[in-house]
């Protein structure tokens, strides 16, 4: 038993170094692809940097959902496959020990990046949603002057055009404006002054432009008819109501809620509805994503160590493809629960469901020492499962 205890551990820490060094690096890849969200948010408010750093945090949780489990993959495969190429697997199964025996450190390994993914998709990933929400809100209105650019027609609010010719951040003056206000139904209202002011009340999360000596032209396109106004000083309303706010009152969305708020919604909701399914299709998919670290990891056990004269990079392009194999039958999941085509529980689940079987028949395979490549592996399984549906039928 003690010996066993010892191999356990040894390939246990086998599998810790690739795994962190994998977390780091795809972190990088996901932060680096919404680095170039972010600055349009720094091209068109000019946030600083801290703010900038406090919204890729917000994001993080929402990359390692995925993050962890691909790399929790990838630790297996390249663990199994270093042990294979130095011939320590050849010498441990020469001392009597099966393939079954690496489950166990592989199980717990994986238990480990369960827990930490269904923490990210339970609770962080939500929290983070909403505040990086919240950071948007407070960057947009307390840098609403700054988000007015010369000679650029602004749509940051819903059904109003903004072009201002000439900008005095300092002085918040503004030269040459035009606006269009789509927000009346049948009605299009456009206004044209020479100079104006901007003006933002946090309290009631309103910005007000204060416009001198314009012109304001009304057409109905329901009545046709237009009207001219000349005015000396005409106060212009840009309501924050349709963007986020950071009160922690405001009614959330579906992928901010934390799992106890999205049940507790899903028990309250009277009707089965559009709104109710995706509600559903959430809650499933939280709950079974961090099982996805159970059926990669197994499934990377007799993949690594039967490609013992592979180099590591295969075993990552290995990882990755099982990975998009993963996501793929997800996404599929996803828009067939969407569509109402199967029930959400279904389409969540499927994923781990192939993959777990897939796992059990690899293992079954290499405990039986009988070669298994890659392809004719998910060949070969597939098959047997379509025989068997149609034996069931």
């Amino acid at each position: 038993m003690r010996f066993f205890g010892l191999i356990n551990r040894y390939v246990f820490w086998e599998m810790v170094p690739v795994f962190i060094l994998s977390l780091l690096l795809f972190t990088l890849v996901f932060l680096m692809a919404k680095i170039l969200d972010i600055t349009d948010l720094i091209v068109q408010y000019g946030i600083d940097a801290q703010a900038m750093i406090l919204m890729l945090a917000c994001w993080i949780p929402s990359f390692l959902i995925f993050v962890i489990p691909m790399s929790v993959m990838i630790a297996v495969v390249l663990a199994f496959l270093r042990l294979s190429n130095d011939n320590e697997i050849l010498a441990m199964k020469t001392a009597g020990v099966g393939i079954y025996t690496f489950i166990p450190p592989v199980f717990v390994f994986c238990l480990l990046g369960f827990a930490a993914t269904a923490f990210m998709t339970l609770h962080a990933s939500p929290w983070g949603r909403h505040a990086f929400k919240g950071l948007v809100f407070q960057t947009a209105t307390s840098n609403i002057h700054a988000g007015i650019k010369e000679r650029t027609f602004n749509d940051s609010f819903k059904d109003v055009m903004l072009y201002v010719n000439q900008v005095d951040e300092r002085r918040r003056k503004l030269k040459d404006i035009f606006l269009e206000d789509r927000r009346t139904e049948g009605m299009i209202t456009t206004v044209v002054a020479p100079r104006g002011e901007v003006f933002f009340a946090a309290e009631q999360l309103v910005s007000r432009l204060r416009l001198y000596d314009g012109i304001i032209n009304q057409l109905d396109e329901s009545k046709e008819t237009a009207h001219f106004v000349r005015f000396d000083t005409y106060d212009f309303r840009l309501d924050f109501g349709s963007m986020v706010s950071p009160k922690a009152d405001r009614e959330k969305d579906i992928k901010e809620m934390t799992f106890l708020e999205l049940s507790h919604r899903l028990d309250k909701s009277s009707e089965k509805n559009e709104e109710y399914y995706a509600g559903l299709i959430q809650y499933h998919k939280r709950l079974s994503i961090p099982f996805a670290c159970f059926v990669l990891g197994l499934v990377a056990i007799p993949l690594g160590i039967q490609s013992k004269s592979a180099k590591r990079s295969f075993g990552v392009v290995i990882g990755l493809f099982f990975f998009l194999v993963y996501y793929a039958l997800l996404s599929l999941g996803l828009a067939l629960g969407e569509t109402g085509q199967c029930p959400p529980v279904i389409g969540m689940w499927i994923p781990n469901a192939v993959l777990g079987l897939l796992a059990a028949y690899l293992l079954f395979v290499r405990s039986r020492e009988q070669p298994v490549t890659l392809l004719s592996a998910s060949l070969a399984f597939f098959q047997r499962l379509r025989s068997a549906g149609r034996a069931w039928k």
